[in-house]
């Protein structure tokens, strides 16, 4: 099993936003954001998952610099 690493952690100190912001997050699946894992009703996420979660976003987001449209969530 991954490293599990706090929500609020993720939040604060990876992607530098509020930890209800994991929470809207989590309510859009065209993010398709790690789901948190629950460990004494506390929320953590995976770190491995979280890596590649930046790494796909990583490349998409290159592509829209580069003028590349990415495939549409809709049609995957």
């Amino acid at each position: 099993m991954s490293k599990l690493i706090p929500d609020p952690v993720v939040a604060r100190e990876r992607y530098h936003v509020h930890p209800h912001t994991l929470r809207r997050w989590d309510k859009n699946p065209a993010l398709d954001f790690p789901p948190p894992i629950y460990v004494n009703n506390r929320r953590y996420r995976e770190a491995e998952a979280l890596d590649a979660w930046d790494r796909k976003n990583s490349r998409e987001a290159a592509a829209l610099r580069a003028g590349i449209t990415p495939p549409s969530p809709e049609a995957a």
